[in-house]
């Protein structure tokens, strides 16, 4: 594609002479600015790829793939055998959730209260894995499973007693009053996701009718699916059983956040690409300056023979390398700034005493990245195509040079 003479007179013009040491500046400064901007484009793209894996995967851990809610009617077992028949890959549940008020002392926070199939695989699975302390076979009767921030705030230690208040009344002698329980703690799990961790209760299914003066017939069917990114696929199917229920995804209980979410990282991207474009505008006034500069060496080659195409390729060459290797050195860079962000944040955390990431913000405990080699690609091109935008507006100028000119008074 490229001559030897062609990368000779590229090579040459990457080592400017001490007189010109402006361009050298200007070359630096060209190298450093699309470095730092693919560098940080990267590490953006990799937190933002982060968080949306890293909240997708928690929402999916805490939250049922597809909720089946009664609307009124009873949900028979013979629409739950149809629904288990015609999906062979599903684990299906009853539960009832409600909002209520959990008492210790003289404290008080308002929570979810989330009954649940103790048997159930799922729910085993979940504690199992996220248990901190307790034991997963006391959580029968009476007991319940509460998370580590709920038992921070509330000074709360399995095996304490707690005193549960649900939105039903019950009529007393006094009036109607809100109903209320008491419950023994089996144990504390913590999911890393702070927002769960701190306003979820888990109860037997029921408990949770109990406190809510509710029957079975009330409960809602909770699917959990092998893939729960066909949730939306699964939700059409079924509904085609029944017209009646009223059935909604972990998709569609999310759609805003996520929406957001990739709003805000496409506009992001576009905010930091406009980095290398600036960079690449020294690029454009570097080589400007330099076939300025080297307007007889230009005619003299021309003298020699060296036709304009290639004089123009070499100049090409000149400021497209300069964004080919900043690009290369920005991805590694942004690589490995990356793949060690926890590490520099806790670093700068403790250096500057300042608290970067608070967990009760962002609902994570770490700052979560991920490496998306499709998304390094697209800014690899893009670098790429910028620099070469950028290398071959000044280089064109090079035909357009009259050679008697540069050598008149030679």
């Amino acid at each position: 594609m490229f001559t030897k003479v062609e990368r000779l007179i590229s090579s040459r013009n990457l080592r400017p002479k001490k007189k010109e040491g402006f361009l050298k500046i200007i070359s630096i400064f060209s190298f450093l600015g699309i470095m730092l901007g693919v560098a940080i484009l990267i590490i953006v793209m990799s937190v933002m790829n982060g968080f949306k894996t890293e909240l997708t995967n928690k929402i999916l851990g805490l939250n049922p793939h597809i909720v089946i809610q009664p609307n009124g009617l009873n949900i028979n077992e013979e629409y739950i055998s149809k629904i288990k028949n015609n999906f062979k890959d599903i684990s299906v549940s009853k539960t009832y959730s409600g909002e209520g008020i959990i008492i210790n002392n003289n404290q008080a926070k308002g929570i979810i209260f989330k009954g649940v199939n103790n048997k159930e695989k799922k729910i085993k699975i979940f504690l199992e894995k996220n248990i901190v302390s307790g034991d997963i076979n006391k959580f029968k009767k009476n007991y319940v499973f509460i998370g580590s921030e709920l038992a921070f705030n509330l000074n709360l230690n399995e095996g304490d007693r707690i005193n549960l208040m649900s939105s039903a009344f019950v009529a007393t002698p006094l009036g109607s009053l809100p109903k209320q329980e008491n419950f023994r703690i089996a144990g504390i799990f913590n999911t890393g996701f702070v927002e769960f961790d701190q306003n979820i209760i888990f109860l037997t299914s029921e408990d949770a009718l109990s406190i809510f003066d509710k029957n079975t017939k009330d409960q809602n069917l909770e699917i959990y699916l092998n893939d729960p990114l066909k949730a939306n696929v699964y939700k059409k199917e079924i509904e085609k059983l029944n017209q009646n229920y009223f059935i909604y995804t972990w998709s569609d209980l999310n759609k805003s956040f996520f929406s957001a979410l990739k709003v805000e990282r496409n506009v992001m991207f576009i905010i930091l690409t406009l980095i290398i474009i600036v960079a690449a505008f020294n690029i454009i006034s570097g080589l400007t300056i330099l076939i300025k500069n080297k307007t007889k060496e230009i005619a003299i080659l021309k003298t020699l023979g060296l036709n304009n195409t290639s004089i123009k390729k070499s100049f090409f060459l000149t400021g497209f390398t300069i964004g080919f290797f900043a690009t290369i050195t920005g991805i590694i860079l942004g690589i490995l700034f990356s793949s060690n962000i926890e590490k520099v944040r806790i670093f700068l955390s403790t250096v500057f005493k300042l608290e970067i990431f608070p967990s009760d913000i962002y609902f994570l405990e770490k700052l979560p990245s991920e490496i998306n080699l499709y998304s390094i690609f697209i800014i690899f091109i893009l670098s790429m195509l910028v620099s070469a935008i950028a290398s071959y507006i000044p280089a064109r100028h090079v035909t357009k040079m009259k050679t008697f000119r540069a050598l008149k008074y030679e």
